[in-house]
C-alpha cells in the first residue's frame, strides 16, 4: 500500500487547455447538435473531466509520443522534425504525446514543472478517430 500512499501524496500536473483544443471542441459541438445529438458531445465533455484530465494529471506520460510514430512520406517525416525542433526551443524535456479515448483522439504537449510539482500538461487538439489529422497551434497546416 505504500506505493498507493505515494502516489496519492504526489504532485498532480496542471493540466492547461490551449486555444486551439478550445476550438476543436466547438466544431465537435457544432457537429453533435447539426445531427441533432446533443448528448454526444455531453458525453465527452464527461469523459474529458471524470477520465482523461485526471488521468493525465496523475500520469501525464501516459500517453504514446506522437514524434515516435512510423511515418512513410518524405512531407510527414519534415513536419515531424519541425515539430521536434520546436519543441526543443520551447522545453528540453517538452513532448507531444497522443490520449486515445474510445472514439476520439486527443493531442497534448507535457513538459516537466519546477522541482516538486508535477508538470505541465496542454490540451492541444481533439479529434474523432475518423477525422483526418490536427491543426497544430498557429498553424492552418494539418498536422
Amino acid at each position: 500500500m505504500a506505493g498507493r500512499e505515494e502516489e496519492e501524496g504526489a504532485s498532480l500536473a496542471r493540466v492547461q487547455y490551449a486555444r486551439n483544443f478550445a476550438s476543436s471542441l466547438e466544431s465537435i459541438e457544432a457537429f453533435w447538435l447539426d445531427n441533432d445529438f446533443a448528448q454526444g458531445y455531453e458525453r465527452l465533455l464527461d469523459a474529458l473531466s471524470d477520465v482523461v484530465v485526471p488521468n493525465l494529471q496523475r500520469h501525464p506520460r501516459m500517453g504514446r509520443r506522437f514524434l515516435k510514430r512510423a511515418v512513410e512520406s518524405v512531407e510527414a517525416k519534415r513536419l515531424l522534425e519541425r515539430i521536434g525542433l520546436r519543441l526543443s526551443a520551447l522545453r528540453p524535456d517538452a513532448e507531444v504525446r497522443e490520449y486515445v479515448m474510445d472514439e476520439y483522439l486527443v493531442l497534448y504537449l507535457v513538459s516537466d514543472g519546477d522541482p516538486g510539482d508535477g508538470g505541465v500538461v496542454q490540451l492541444l487538439a481533439i479529434k474523432h478517430h475518423k477525422q483526418l489529422g490536427f491543426d497544430g497551434p498557429g498553424s492552418s497546416a494539418g498536422i
